[in-house]
């Protein structure tokens, strides 16, 4: 497939992640200090004002409804929302809210047709980007993504593995295939499991030492046990995996637990340097509710410094798929 110069320069764009994403990511490890600094939290607006790094939102899901006929639901949808999220409420948001850019992440209900994230996309321009969702168990994975990939502003692949009966195939040459068109694609790996499936991601991880892997929802902490959980802390021990703050659980819901023990070893183990934070967007947010959540992420990162969270809260991201 010969590319044209602008696809050929998003590539490559990619491939300027892969390097500031995993071998730049043990530099700074070495080069940076691991002591934290006991400080009062901040909000997110003290931190977004250091040096004027901006806030970007790295986890988000768009729908447009149940009723839209242009973007339908897919007949294997594992769950099927009633109300949109658009990418102009979107918008709408980020403007109230301060938030200069997005990732579009393509949810489930569309599985692997990503018409709705083209969409998205579209309306956004330069403020969104996207990630993937293409199944290695499926006939022409690699060829969609490499077709996807070509076409549209992408960061990753993502893959799930939380549904016992939609799990990804563990130890196939089909899903090393797939991670491997990532890699050769400049994408990241997008990973979305629950802990007693870690185990299966890790042998890739290892593998692909180059490819930057981003760990959903702080690896799901409160889906598994503390034992099953440990070893997405290990992970920061790899210099390719990034630990992404997101899917914040509250105190409130099942199963009661504070989430901010868990922030606070993912951070220790993982530091500013490889932390990214998405959320706050769905079909009832407001600009106000936006920003609140970005508040919330900050006062939950009470371990680092003003500077550091805004690391987190949108100058990696920044770097790494805006730069």
């Amino acid at each position: 497939m010969m590319r044209s110069q602008t696809q050929t320069d998003q590539v490559l764009s990619r491939r300027s992640f892969l390097v500031s994403g995993s071998a730049g990511s043990a530099a700074m490890l070495l080069a940076e200090p691991t002591a934290r600094h006991a400080v009062a939290s901040e909000t997110a607006s003290a931190a977004a004002g250091h040096d004027d790094t901006p806030l970007i939102d790295c986890h988000l899901h768009c729908f447009a409804g149940a009723t839209d006929p242009r973007f339908p639901y897919h007949q294997a949808a594992p769950y099927r929302p009633t109300d949109a999220a658009t990418p102009e409420q979107l918008l709408h948001c980020m403007d109230g809210a301060g938030v200069r850019q997005a990732i579009v992440v393509h949810p489930e209900p569309y599985q692997d047709d990503h018409r709705y994230l083209e969409h998205c996309l579209h309306v956004g321009g330069d403020r969104l980007k996207g990630t993937a969702l293409v199944f290695a168990d499926s006939d022409a994975a690699e060829a969609k993504l490499t077709e996807l990939a070509n076409r549209l502003p992408l960061i990753a692949a993502r893959v799930h593995a939380y549904a016992p009966e939609r799990l990804p195939p563990f130890g196939s040459p089909e899903l090393r295939s797939l991670w491997r068109t990532a890699t050769e694609l400049g994408l990241a790996m997008q990973l979305h499991f629950e802990p007693r499936y870690a185990a299966g991601f890790e042998p890739l991880i290892r593998e692909f030492a180059e490819t930057p892997v981003i760990i959903d929802h702080l690896g799901r902490p409160f889906q598994g046990t503390p034992e099953e959980h440990r070893i997405v802390i290990r992970w920061a021990d790899l210099p390719n995996t990034w630990l992404k703050v997101s899917s914040i659980p509250a105190k409130t819901s099942y199963p009661h637990r504070d989430i901010r023990p868990v922030i606070g070893d993912l951070s220790r183990a993982y530091g500013a340097q490889r932390m990214l934070y998405g959320g706050g967007f769905n079909a009832q947010a407001t600009p106000q509710s936006y920003r609140a959540a970005f508040d919330r992420a900050a006062e939950l990162l009470g371990e680092f410094s003003a500077e550091e969270k805004a690391k987190v809260l949108g100058g990696n991201a920044a770097r790494l798929f805006f730069g």
